[in-house]
Formats: structure tokens, C-alpha cells, sequence
């Protein structure tokens, strides 16, 4: 009964692999980029959870348990995965309408989603998605995401966002006067910082340079420990000491939140229904969509990075699956491979996932140990990362490319941009695709074309160039309608030599000339068929009604 369905993929994570040889020197540089991976993730986690709608654990807690699983379990050598900026729209929207609760199980039907999708071997299907689209809805979310960190930088003082654009737009105007000027100066401070940062430790700095020259300082060991901090936890460690030390009238982690429990989350099973499940399809297909295409890109700009072996994306889908399956029961959300996190993981000297397994631990070990101390953090400062966050996930650049592509792409792109942020990830994505196949569909037919290349008052020649499937049959009616005004019964032949490939619309169409040329007393025949069209031609029947197929 299953004859001819591929088989399964197998579970086997990249770790296998990985440990073959491993020794103390990897051990080390694994290490090594797993701490520092752990703590640049730290305000990243807790950002995003606050960003979504959630208390700041959730995103720590899904960063310590689904980072863990996705590097354990995952197909790839080096990518790092929990909680991510693309989530934040998604999440805050499923929050707003359905609830915490359900978002918990549309993250946990997501995840048996994403894990069958990859233990089908369906991980390559995401490639399918094109470019552009896939550009409209990142630049899209970066907006939405930037928008939505405008009310902690002003220091806004609203109860309740709504999850809309324009909703969001509306209340932050009708708010303005509680306009608070110590957090957006706290914000202004992290978002430059975050930018003048890197550039002051960059190797060919003047600022560098001048530190360098400082006889009395250890240049070696302290240029290289300072340029090694993370620009996130630098700021957000600075910020917060200034704004306790001056006492600085801004909304904290404690202040919205009463701070972040000190200890593991205890293990809970969501109510889970039938009917609740079937209400949240729509949810757990953005989640699950979202998800794959996040992590599967993710690891490919890893390929890109690192000498590691390429990933497997079906692996990486079920590690994916696994992940998201397990986090709700923790009260995590949503999780998938993280673009900043892995380019740091790589350019610290990872070696395996084993610098992922430590990012987790070490995140673990802060939460655990020093949890009070995120009460004093200020919500713009952790903003301001967000912002960051938002315009370097952005391709800007390629709204000024856009001259350089073709209407069609222009079209997708702007078209998924737009909707992205007027409507939702969801619609967008639909709606690209959905141009895509027509746009595709379009130049295809196209390409395809019927010329005439002979004609005698008895016979007429025609070359068929490209592929015959539904777009393009009404290409063949000219023909049709030739030999429906010949005086004369009219011989046709058809040289497919150029044809590449033939759908059952295009086989259709060619029955129905074959119908109006033997109703007149002509013949029709087919010559230069390729493999492809000469098969199905032949499967039809239609071959033994011709005059002649070859």
C-alpha cells in the first residue's frame, strides 16, 4: 500500500558526528563560544519575551531549554537556536486574540508540525519559497518590531497595546503627553552604543590603535578582553547601574513585572482539546512556516560561514520540532535557529553543538544565580537592543536594489512588505506565493509559442517552443482556428523538438485540434517528441490516434 512514498529520514543529529575525535582543544573553543554566546542571548531572551507580550522567563527559560534540545538534536554544526526576533509579531497577535494558554499549544502543534515535516523529508520545500517574498516579510516584521518598541523608549504610559499597526500608531499618539524623557534618553544612549561599540574595538580602529600605543597597560590581554564584550550586555549592564544610581523615574523588569523568579519553571500541561486545536490551525501553520523558514535559513548563512559539514534540513526540522513541542510545557514560546547568535557562536571558535549545549547551560547558571538582578533593568534599555535588533535584521538595501529587478519581483516584494505590516505574516506570505505561481505561471506561458514555419493549401507546419501546460494553451487556438477556415481539408504537423515538457491541459488542447482536424478530413501528427511529453501522450491513448508520433 505504501509502494513508491519515500522513505523516512532518519534521526540522526549532527552531534554524532561531531564527537567522532572530539578532544580537549575543541572542548575548549566550544566552550569558550557557548559562554560568550550565553551571554550576548541574556537581554536578547528577555527582550523579545517582553516584546511578545510575555514576562521576560519565557524567553529565557525557551533560549535554556530549546536552545538545548536544537543544538543536541539538530542537523547542523554551529547554529544556536531560541527565541527570535521574527517571533515577536506572530506572538503578540496570537496573545492578543487567543491568550497565553493557546499560544502554548499552537507552539506545541507546531512543533509535531515542524517535526513531521522534516521526518517526511519536506525540509527542502522552504527553498521554494522565493527571495523576494521572503525579503517583503523580514523587512516587514523589522518594522513592526521597531514600532513596537516605540512605547518603552518614550516611556509611554499605556495599559494595553493593541497587536495592529495602525492600532499601535493610534494609541502611542493619543498617549504622547506621558511623553518621559529619562527612558528615551536611556533608550537613545543603548541604541547608539550598540552602534559606536564594535566599531570602537574594530582591529583597525584609530580608537584601538591610539589604546594600543598606552605602555602602562597589559595592551594584549586587556584590548583583547574588552573588545571581546558583547555590546547588548555592555549596555544593558551600564544603563541599568546609571539609571539605580541616579535613581531614574523609568519602568523596570520589576516595576511591570516584579522581576524573574529564581528557579526552574515547574512542568505544566496545557488544556488541550480537540476543539481547541482545530480553532488554532491558523496560528500553528504561521508558527510552524515561520519557524522552518527561520531555521532553515539560519543555516545556511552558517554554511556560509563555517567550514562545517552542510546541514541536513530535515534533521534540523525535527530538532525544531522537538524544541517547540517541549517549551510550552515549561511556559516557553516559540522557538527557531537565531541568524545573531549563530554568527557569534561561529566567530567566537565554535567547533560543534557542543558550543550550544554551553550556550544553554551558561544561560542557565545567570538565570539561576543572578535573577534579582534583572529587577532593576529599564524596559527602554532593553528597547533601544530591540531597535538595534530590528534594523539590522532588515535588508534595506534592496528597496534601492528594487530598480535593478523585474516588475514581478518588485511586485512580490512589496506587495508581502506591505501586507506584512498593514495585516499579518500570515496573509503576506499567502499573498506572495500566490504571486509567485500566477507571475510564474505567466511568463511561462509566455515563452511558450506555436509559429508557423510552412504552409501549403494542403499541409501547415508548426514549431511548438517552450512548455504546453494550462497558462499557455490558448496558444494552440490560432491553430485551431486555421484549419477551421481552410477551404480545403488541411494536413497539420507539429514539430515538438522545441517543447520541453506537456501538462493534461496542454494534452487537451492538442486532442481538440486533433478533433477539428480529422472533422474535416485532415491528419495530425507530432514528430520530435522528447521523453516527458512522448510519455503521457502515450499513456492517454492519444499516440495511436495521431497520423503519426515520433
Amino acid at each position: 500500500m505504501f509502494q513508491g512514498l519515500p522513505p523516512l529520514a532518519p534521526f540522526r543529529p549532527r552531534l554524532l558526528n561531531d564527537l567522532r575525535g572530539y578532544n580537549r582543544d575543541t572542548l575548549a573553543r566550544d566552550v569558550g563560544a557557548g559562554a560568550t554566546v550565553g551571554i550576548v542571548a541574556l537581554p536578547l531572551a528577555m527582550a523579545f519575551a517582553i516584546a511578545s507580550g510575555l514576562k521576560p522567563e519565557a524567553g529565557l527559560w525557551t533560549a535554556i531549554i530549546a536552545g538545548f534540545l536544537i543544538s543536541a538534536l539538530g542537523g547542523t554544526s554551529m547554529q544556536i537556536g531560541g527565541p527570535a526576533g521574527a517571533f515577536i509579531v506572530i506572538v503578540y497577535g496570537i496573545v492578543e486574540r487567543y491568550g497565553v494558554a493557546n499560544l502554548l499549544i499552537a507552539t506545541a502543534s507546531a512543533g509535531v508540525l515542524l517535526f513531521l515535516l522534516g521526518l517526511f523529508r519536506l525540509g527542502t520545500l522552504v527553498r521554494y519559497v522565493p527571495v523576494s517574498v521572503v525579503i517583503g516579510f523580514t523587512n516587514g516584521i523589522a518594522v513592526l518590531i521597531a514600532l513596537s518598541q516605540v512605547r518603552d523608549v518614550l516611556g509611554l504610559e499605556i495599559a494595553h497595546m493593541p497587536a495592529s499597526f495602525f492600532g499601535q500608531v493610534g494609541t502611542m499618539a493619543r498617549h504622547i503627553e506621558s511623553f518621559n524623557p529619562f527612558a528615551f534618553a536611556l533608550g537613545s544612549l543603548c541604541v547608539l552604543g550598540l552602534v559606536v561599540w564594535p566599531r570602537l574595538w574594530a582591529v583597525d580602529s584609530q580608537f584601538r590603535r591610539r589604546l594600543a600605543a598606552i605602555e602602562t597597560l597589559d595592551k594584549v590581554s586587556a584590548i583583547k578582553a574588552t573588545s571581546r564584550l558583547p555590546g547588548p550586555v555592555v549596555a544593558l549592564v551600564t544603563l541599568t547601574l546609571l539609571a539605580w544610581a541616579l535613581d531614574l523615574p523609568v519602568e523596570t523588569i520589576g516595576t511591570r513585572f516584579g522581576g524573574i523568579p529564581q528557579g526552574v519553571p515547574a512542568f505544566e500541561l496545557p488544556d488541550f482539546s480537540w476543539e481547541t486545536v482545530r480553532l488554532l490551525v491558523t496560528p500553528t501553520l504561521t508558527i510552524a512556516l515561520l519557524g522552518a523558514i527561520e531555521s532553515l535559513l539560519c543555516a545556511r548563512v552558517a554554511d556560509q560561514l563555517s567550514d562545517a559539514p552542510k546541514h541536513d534540513p530535515n534533521q534540523e526540522l525535527m530538532a525544531q520540532g522537538i524544541a517547540n513541542a517541549v517549551v510550552p510545557f515549561f511556559g516557553g514560546m516559540p522557538a527557531t535557529g537565531t541568524i545573531a547568535r549563530t554568527v557569534t557562536n561561529i566567530r567566537s571558535g565554535a567547533v560543534s553543538p557542543v558550543a550550544g549545549m554551553v550556550h544553554a547551560i551558561t544561560l542557565a547558571a545567570v538565570v539561576l544565580l543572578a535573577a534579582p538582578l534583572a529587577f532593576h533593568i529599564p524596559l527602554a534599555v532593553l528597547a533601544g537592543v530591540l531597535l538595534f535588533v530590528a534594523w539590522n535584521m532588515g535588508e534595506w538595501r534592496e528597496f534601492a536594489r528594487l530598480k535593478q529587478f523585474s516588475n514581478h519581483y518588485r511586485l512580490m516584494m512589496l506587495s508581502t512588505f506591505f501586507v506584512t505590516i498593514v495585516f499579518d505574516l500570515t496573509v503576506a506570505v499567502e499573498l506572495g506565493l500566490v504571486l509567485a505561481v500566477v507571475l510564474f505561471v505567466r511568463r511561462q506561458s509566455e515563452i511558450f509559442s506555436a509559429e508557423a514555419v510552412a504552409r501549403t493549401e494542403q499541409q501547415a507546419t508548426y514549431k511548438l517552443t517552450g512548455s504546453l501546460f494550462f497558462g499557455a494553451v490558448t496558444k494552440i487556438d490560432p491553430i485551431v482556428a486555421d484549419v477551421e477556415r481552410s477551404p480545403t481539408p488541411l494536413n497539420v504537423m507539429l514539430d515538438a523538438s522545441h517543447m520541453i515538457s506537456l501538462d493534461t491541459t496542454g494534452l487537451d488542447a492538442l486532442e481538440q485540434l486533433h478533433k477539428a482536424v480529422h472533422k474535416r478530413g485532415g491528419h495530425l501528427g507530432i514528430v520530435g517528441l522528447h521523453a516527458q511529453p512522448r510519455s503521457l501522450i502515450e499513456r492517454s491513448g492519444f499516440a495511436a490516434r495521431l497520423s503519426t508520433c515520433q
